[in-house]
């Protein structure tokens, strides 16, 4: 019985970290791959064009705080007037953005 429930309480508490980084793999794919690649490394058409960073360089990665990913991913990015990333705060919830922002951190090699 003890063996039940501590399997239940491990559902649990697992099913809902395996969701939220099935989304945040979901929403890389659907807002971020276009520039930033499925790898994270940049090498797309689009991501040259806008000199993206290769996310998976840990020299990259070390540049960016959590909060500064954060807020770039929900205010988007412009470098001298020019938008290089648009803002997704209103496309994405701020569980989805710490989740996205967890993601990134998780592509440094």
């Amino acid at each position: 019985m003890k063996i039940i429930i501590a399997l239940s309480i491990s559902i649990a508490i697992v099913a809902p970290l395996s969701a939220r980084a099935a989304d945040a793999k979901t929403n890389w794919a659907n807002n971020s791959a276009q520039c930033h690649g499925p790898d994270g490394k940049a090498n797309t058409k689009m991501g040259k064009t806008l000199n993206a960073k290769d996310l998976t360089d840990p020299k990259v990665q070390a540049e960016f705080t959590d909060a500064k990913a954060t807020q770039s991913i929900k205010e988007g990015v412009k470098q001298n007037g020019k938008t290089t990333m648009k803002a997704f705060g209103g496309k994405l919830t701020d569980d989805e953005i710490k989740a996205l922002v967890a993601y990134v951190r998780g592509l440094k090699k």
